[in-house]
This record gives structure tokens, C-alpha cells and sequence, in this order.
């Protein structure tokens, strides 16, 4: 079987069974696993297996590059130390409660430990998948959770597989020193890239060379952070947030509308395609099973799936309490949630392909040549968790959220509409002086007038009607200057978010309506004949 075979029956299993989930209203990964274990079962493809080298540089960065692009800047600001808690604590938390139950079950401490690492993190694509009707703060808890915490489980990863294959002791110090050069590494390596690619993006004008440089941006940040063996999961992030950042100012609308549609369908495939491929490993995994039998292996696999959700539930109604001892401050006791609605975030503890790669890292053999044993036995257990996660907490994630009965989540909508109110005040307030600078004629300077003024009274529309001017002059007044006032709420769309007025998930929302104005202008432009002089005669 070649290459091609598989990514064409991966592909056309993706869309197959996501048509199938939305159809029957299942859960798309759940959906997706089975079809993976359905295909692994197949004798023709009985012999694929997982590269893990695919994941973490091939699926991983791109996966991860477009989350830290669409999430909100300002809520990680607001909930920094939810989230550092939570991509560090609960990631090591996780870690040390698997290991201690593999080590009572009777793993060595390395490989037990190796074994927490593996199945500490949640999975980014897992969680971007399902967690969905849910508050603006809380979907950012989890989204910048699972963009995180795969770099704290790598840097904790690498540690227990230098104590497996060496045997060296573990030290305290060593390990500290290791994270914090990885994640201080992989920051100021990621910042740097987006700095570094701004003047870059300032001058390029051809719009498909901006979509292969966004799309050659998530590997340029990952592959120099692991050359230098700092966490590339931080650098793609960081990168990301801050081209975010910087986006709207130097990348033009028509190369960010290629770009997004671009990264949506590609998010889209990856995502399902990882799911997949995790199902078509399933019966691999189980078919290498020679260490322990199927039935002990079950067993242990269940243990430690009890414990990977426990320790999560564990975490979210214990830490947060002792925070709340601590920190008394009133701004802090605004933004408390419930019990009730604290289980959503506990719930959503689902594990996917970034474990099973993880655990297909694990090499075969010690330094000294001496084979590792029970190695079959974490890549197993490995891929139990995930499917019983995926199986058990996934499609239960919606009734939980109902359940938790969240406040509707207005504030979202009321500074969209606050932006398109501030826009359009922008633009009204500069249109006489551009109106009369560029000879637009009186009737359609009032009929943009018209749509601002409903823009500003009613806090919605993006678009204005250009019906009624008649005369090519005229419209190529027209058409400059509403060209002059997509700027104007551009600017101004800035200012709101450097004021922190408006979210960066509203900036996005607005900044896609200006995109498609900007793009009809465009179009528009282009069939309009050459303006003549208003005494020519018809054209021969």
C-alpha cells in the first residue's frame, strides 16, 4: 500500500464520517475513531502505523498556529494564571498520579513515569473539536489549555525518557532548569519569527505569497526551537499570538481571506485525519501486545483511564478553592464560577493524537542496547485512554455544559455591536471632508450617509448599497470613497482593541465583514469602464 492510498482513504474517511456525525448529531471524533479501528482492521492496512515525526512536525505546529491565531488575546490576559495553572500544575498533577497508580500496578518508576508524561496533556484538535456553546472565558480556558500543556508534557517527556534509556537519577534541579529553558526558549524563539516576518509580510503585495508564508510560518517557529531544544509548541504559539496581533495592521484583506479559508479547510482535515489515524493504530497496538496479556493490559488500561479523568475532576474543585483562600480581591471574587458550572472544564479532559505520538517516541532499545520492556504496554494503555476518553467524555461535553446552566454569554455580542456603532461614527464624522475632497455627488454621499447612520443607530450591517449612481465619474467617487472609509474602520477597529474595548474574537468577526466589503469594492472596481471626460462623445 502506498503513501497516497492511505492519505486518499484517510481523507475520504473524514469526510464521510464528520457528514455522518453532524447528520445524525454524534460525535465527530467518536465517529472518526471508529472509522480509523474499522479501517485498521483491514488486512490491507494492518501494516500502517503512526510516524510520530507526522504529528509533532507536520500536524502539530499548523494545529496550533491557527488556534493561537483565533483565540482572544485579552481573555489570556484576564485568565493568565487559570491557564498557567492549569498548562503546568495540572499537566504534572496528571503526570504523577498515572505514574504512581502504573508504579502500584507494578511499572518501574521510569517508565511509569514516562507513561504520566504521556497522557498528561489534553489534545488540542480533541478539545477544539467539542468544546463548543460555551462562554467566551471558559472555551479560552480550555482552547489555551490544550495549546499549552503539550509543551509542559514534551519538556516532562524528554526528562523520563533520558531516566529510561540512561538511568540516571532524577534530579530536581535538572528538571526545573529544563523547563524553564524550554519555555523561555520557545517564547522569545517564537516572538522573534513574528517580528522578524513583519517587514516581511509590509512589503509583499502578491497575495498568494502572503497564504504560503502564513502557511510556512507555524514550521519556521517550530523547527528552529527544536533544533535548539526548547519547546517549539511555545514558539508556535507565542508566534501566533502575536502575528494575531500585528495581522490586521500589515497583511492586506485580500491575502487574510485566502489565508483563512485556507487554514480552516486544512485545521478541518488535520483534525479529522489525526482521529483517524489514531483509530487505525488501535488494532496495531493491540496486535503488539506481547509484554503482559490483552486481559491484564485492560485492566491496567481501565485503572489509569479512572485516574487520568479523576485527577482532572480532582484538580478543578480543589486548586481553584485554595486559590480562592488566597486571593481575596474583589475584582477576583467577580469573576468566580460555580460548582455547577466548574464541572464543564473538569469534564473536558480528552486525550487524542499528540498522546499516541508521544508514546510512539519511546524508542525500542536503552542506550547500552538493552531492550525496553513493557514499551508495547504504554502505547497500548495509551491508545485505550484516548478512545475512553474520547468515547465517555466527548459526547457527554454538550449535556454537561447544559447541565452547568451558563449565564448568556452578552457580552460578546454587545461589544460587536459597540464596534460597528464606533465604526461606522468613525466613518460618518470624516465623510463630508472626503465627500467634497473627492467630488462623490450629493445622492450618494446622502444613501452612505443613510446606511452609517442605521450602522450607528442599530449596531449592525457592514455593507452599503451603491444602487443609483449612474455616471462612471460618479462611481468612481463613489467607489474611492467608500475605498477611504474602510480605512477609516480599520483604524478604527484598531483603536478599540489596543483599548481593550472590544475582544479579539469580536475583532476577527468585524475585521471578516470589513474583509468582504473591502473584497466587493475590489471587484466592483474592476468593472468599471475607464473614466473619460464628461464631453466625449460614445466611443467608435
Amino acid at each position: 500500500m502506498t503513501g497516497l492510498e492511505l492519505i486518499v482513504v484517510v481523507a475520504a474517511t473524514v469526510l464521510l464520517m464528520t457528514w455522518a456525525a453532524r447528520r445524525l448529531r454524534l460525535s465527530e471524533p467518536l465517529l472518526l475513531l471508529i472509522g480509523g479501528i474499522l479501517i485498521g482492521l483491514m488486512p490491507r492496512f494492518d501494516n500502517v502505523h503512526l510516524p510520530p515525526d507526522v504529528v509533532l512536525l507536520l500536524f502539530l505546529p499548523a494545529l496550533l498556529y491557527w488556534e493561537s491565531l483565533t483565540t482572544s488575546l485579552r481573555e489570556i490576559k484576564n485568565n493568565f494564571r487559570s491557564i498557567a495553572l492549569q498548562a503546568t500544575g495540572l499537566v504534572l498533577v496528571t503526570a504523577v498520579a498515572v505514574a504512581l497508580v502504573a508504579h502500584a500496578l507494578g511499572y518501574g518508576w521510569p517508565i511509569a513515569f514516562v507513561l504520566g508524561a504521556v497522557l498528561a496533556p489534553t489534545d488540542v484538535a480533541a478539545v477544539a473539536a467539542v468544546a463548543t456553546a460555551m462562554p467566551r472565558r471558559i472555551l479560552t480556558l480550555l482552547r489555551t489549555e490544550s495549546l499549552l500543556n503539550d509543551g509542559t508534557a514534551l519538556v516532562l517527556l524528554a526528562v523520563g525518557l533520558e531516566l529510561l534509556t540512561t538511568g540516571e537519577p532524577f534530579s530536581w534541579t535538572h528538571t526545573a532548569v529544563r523547563f524553564a529553558e524550554a519555555y523561555a526558549g520557545g517564547a522569545a524563539i517564537g516572538a522573534a519569527i513574528a517580528l522578524l516576518l513583519i517587514p516581511v509580510r509590509r512589503h509583499l503585495r502578491d497575495r498568494v505569497l502572503h497564504s504560503g508564508l502564513s502557511v510556512a510560518t507555524p514550521f519556521i517557529a517550530y523547527l528552529p526551537a527544536e533544533a535548539l531544544h526548547v519547546s517549539g509548541v511555545l514558539a508556535v504559539v507565542t508566534c501566533g499570538l502575536v502575528t494575531s496581533r500585528v495581522g490586521p495592521k500589515v497583511i492586506g484583506s485580500d491575502a487574510r481571506m485566502q489565508a483563512t479559508s485556507f487554514w480552516e479547510v486544512t485545521t478541518f482535515l488535520l483534525n479529522g485525519a489525526l482521529f483517524v489515524l489514531v483509530g487505525i493504530e488501535t488494532p496495531a497496538a493491540i496486535r503488539s501486545l506481547t509484554s503482559i496479556s490483552l486481559l491484564q493490559a485492560a485492566v491496567i488500561a481501565a485503572v489509569v483511564s479512572a485516574t487520568v479523568i479523576a485527577a482532572r475532576v480532582a484538580w478543578f474543585y480543589t486548586i481553584p478553592y485554595l486559590v480562592r483562600l488566597v486571593d481575596r480581591r474583589p475584582r477576583q471574587r467577580e469573576r468566580r464560577i460555580s460548582a455547577r458550572q466548574r464541572l464543564p472544564l473538569a469534564w473536558a479532559g480528552m486525550r487524542g493524537a499528540i498522546s499516541l505520538a508521544a508514546a510512539l517516541t519511546i524508542p525500542t532499545t536503552t542506550v547500552d542496547g538493552r531492550p525496553l520492556e513493557q514499551r508495547d504496554a504504554v502505547v497500548f494503555i495509551t491508545v485505550v485512554v484516548i478512545t475512553v476518553t474520547l468515547a465517555l467524555l466527548g459526547p457527554a461535553l454538550p449535556a454537561v455544559v447544559r447541565w452547568a446552566r451558563f449565564d448568556d454569554d452578552v457580552g460578546e455580542a454587545a461589544e460587536e455591536s459597540l464596534a460597528v456603532r464606533h465604526l461606522a461614527s468613525a466613518a460618518r464624522a470624516e465623510m463630508p471632508a472626503l465627500a467634497q475632497r473627492l467630488d462623490v455627488p450629493r445622492a450618494a454621499t446622502a444613501l452612505i450617509a443613510k446606511e452609517l447612520d442605521k450602522q450607528i443607530a442599530m449596531g449592525s450591517g457592514m455593507t452599503h448599497d451603491d444602487e443609483g449612481h449612474a455616471s462612471r465619474r460618479q462611481l468612481s467617487a463613489v467607489h474611492a470613497l467608500e475605498a477611504a472609509l474602510l480605512d477609516i474602520k480599520r483604524a478604527a477597529l484598531g483603536d478599540l482593541r489596543r483599548q481593550s474595548r472590544v475582544d479579539d474574537i469580536v475583532l476577527l468577526r468585524v475585521q471578516r465583514y470589513l474583509d468582504a466589503e473591502q473584497y466587493r469594492l475590489e471587484t466592483r472596481a474592476t468593472l468599471l469602464p475607464p473614466v473619460a471626460d464628461e464631453t466625449d462623445g460614445p466611443p467608435e
